[in-house]
């Protein structure tokens, strides 16, 4: 998760950094809130799908 903007981001195992889609800053990874796992892409983009629609239904 960003901390500057909080937008949800996907990354790999041992990825370091990733730059957020949502508001273009550098997250440090090993500093980042992780909030789920998974075990490939698909089941990644299933999650995330669900944390987006989630978090839209709260408003």
């Amino acid at each position: 998760m960003c901390s500057r903007c909080g937008g949800l981001l996907l990354a790999k195992a041992g990825q370091k950094t990733r730059t957020c889609p949502y508001c273009g800053s550098k997250v440090a990874l090993d500093r980042a809130k992780k909030v789920a796992s998974a075990e490939n892409a698909y089941e990644a983009s299933e999650i995330l799908r669900k944390l987006k629609s989630d978090a839209s239904a709260r408003g």
